[in-house]
């Protein structure tokens, strides 16, 4: 009877040190989870303030001076009755307004730690109001210029007549009155819940983000695409029948030729500068919806915690920049685009060096 109570405490002790060892293995596991986890963490925390000083900030310097001088060289006389110009200029105004009011507080929320969800609800909801409404307003003015492109380049002389700056004007106010009037939704569905600042209903955030992914992704693709498209065989077929009037015209009509090859380089070009912002908005800008509709119907955003929320704080922020970034890239897509429009910009800034330059060396009387 002792001998079996001593054998039963060998296999006590034998059986704890077991448990023991399970316990330590467990626990060492645990720790090399929790270091990974917080290595994850600080390196998603780098990746967002890296993103935001780096690419939210030259997205605002970039794209308020492109917004001006785009504003500028489309105010010059050579530009300054065409409807498509007025367009660019409209975008540009909307682009503006942007820039302030959604890249400069993203800038300083995520690069520089400025609390700004800790502000009343009415700053958040007039942020991404003004966000929407902006946005919505440049990217329809684009694709009105687009469909000027079309009526401009157009044989058929009732359509060409609809390309005009009175009507331009008109589509440019009533376009805005839309928007403005249209996402005042997001005054009221918009609330800070959580330390940020999002909609406020499950059911409402299902219908906006597929909203949002129609608006913003795929409904402009097609009017841009379409018109770009039919833009392009105007084109074509217009230097066609001038390629043959050239060779059947007399030399006395030379002069009248040389004065519609200017006009028709002018829309040549706007033409180009069109077609390649087109191509940059389409590369740019789905990614961002395409992603929204994946966070609310296949992402539950709500159990995300640690790392994982912070990787979706980064895509989200990432695929937002692409749609500022696009918008920013304008002037410099006009640059690499069009001679005329480098031409003009040249002489813009030559004007304002000259007039500061015989102002610093006028007399003083």
């Amino acid at each position: 009877m002792i001998y079996f109570q001593v054998k039963r405490s060998k296999n006590d002790s034998f059986l704890d040190q077991k448990n023991m060892s399970n316990i330590t293995t467990i626990s060492t596991t645990t720790s090399a989870s929790a270091a990974a986890e917080a290595q994850l963490v600080i390196l998603y925390n780098l990746m967002i303030q890296n993103l935001s000083r780096v690419l939210d900030c030259f997205i605002w310097i970039v794209g308020h001076i492109g917004a001006i001088c785009v504003c500028i060289v489309f105010s010059q006389p050579v530009f300054r009755k065409s409807p498509c110009a007025m367009y660019f200029i409209a975008s540009s105004i909307s682009q503006i307004v942007l820039f302030n009011f959604a890249v400069f507080i993203r800038l300083i929320q995520y690069g520089y730690d400025v609390p700004v969800n800790s502000l009343d609800a009415w700053f958040c909801r007039i942020r991404y109001y003004l966000f929407y409404a902006s946005g919505a307003v440049a990217r329809y003015n684009i694709i009105f210029a687009g469909i000027d492109r079309f009526l401009c380049s157009s044989q058929v002389t009732r359509l060409r007549q609809c390309s005009s700056p009175k009507i331009a004007l008109r589509v440019i106010i009533i376009n805005a009155i839309f928007w403005i009037i249209f996402y005042i939704q997001v005054l009221v569905n918009f609330s800070v819940s959580g330390d940020k600042c999002r909609i406020t209903t499950d059911e409402f955030r299902r219908y906006f983000n597929l909203f949002f992914l129609i608006e913003n992704g795929i409904f402009p693709i097609f009017p841009m695409a379409i018109f770009g498209l039919l833009t392009i065989r105007n084109i074509r077929q217009s230097s066609e029948r001038a390629k043959a009037g050239a060779d059947g015209s007399v030399d006395g009509s030379q002069s009248v030729t040389n004065t519609n090859t200017g006009g028709h380089k002018k829309e040549t070009q706007l033409h180009r500068m069109l077609i390649n912002q087109i191509i940059v908005f389409i590369v740019l800008t789905i990614p961002s919806p395409v992603y929204s509709i994946y966070r609310t119907y296949f992402l539950n955003t709500s159990s995300l915690s640690g790392s994982g929320a912070l990787m979706d704080t980064f895509l989200n922020n990432l695929f937002f920049d692409c749609i500022y970034l696009n918008y920013a890239l304008t002037c410099l897509t006009f640059l690499f685009t069009s001679a005329m429009f480098r031409r003009e910009l040249k002489q813009v800034i030559q004007k304002i060096i000259f007039c500061r330059h015989r102002q610093h060396i006028s007399p003083i009387t």
